[in-house]
Formats: structure tokens, sequence, C-alpha cells
């Protein structure tokens, strides 16, 4: 391995660092430009507070999208939506209305 390739492999090291883990490990790295906005985790865990924190029940899809929309301005995706659903749940809401 000469003094080039060690280069090279740290150069590629340091783009691979900040890759997203959700996307392929190989591939066109251009390509990602492409790809619709994704909500981070952050956004995602903003999102879910302001919901719980609401009296208003139940938690619906549209009450999660129009959250998602305000935080990004941008349409919501349904993998988005699931996301904060899970994150809703794993706080312990759930859509199910409480017995009597």
């Amino acid at each position: 391995m000469g003094l080039g390739d060690r280069v090279v492999s740290r150069i590629v090291g340091f783009f691979r660092a900040g890759y997203p883990d959700w996307a392929p490990k190989t591939g066109y790295i251009p390509l990602l430009a492409l790809l619709p906005r994704r909500v981070s985790d952050d956004e995602i865990a903003s999102i879910a507070a302001k919901l719980l924190l609401r009296d208003r029940r139940p938690i619906d899809n549209a009450d999660i999208g129009v959250e998602i929309s305000r935080a990004t301005s941008q349409l919501p995706s349904l993998n988005d939506v699931e996301r904060v659903q899970q994150r809703l749940a794993a706080a312990g809401w759930s859509d199910k209305p409480p017995r009597v």
C-alpha cells in the first residue's frame, strides 16, 4: 500500500463518517441529493413531545402530518408519520380510547 492509497483511504473514510446510516453502503453518493428530506430524530422527538403536551385526544395521522409540515415546511412522508407514531407509542401513548 503506497502513500497515495493511504491518503485515498483516509478521504473515503472521512466521507463515509458523515454518510447516513439509513442510506445504502454502496452506490452513488450524489444520488442522495435527489432523495426527499427525511425528518431527523431530534425533529421526531420534538414533534412527539408537542403532540403529547396537547390535551387533544386522539392523536391521528392528520395531527402528526400537520406537525411534521410545521417543522419541515414540506409534506410529510408515510415513513416519517410512522416514526412519530413509534415515538408516541414508546412514550406510552395509545391510539385506542381508554376503557371506562
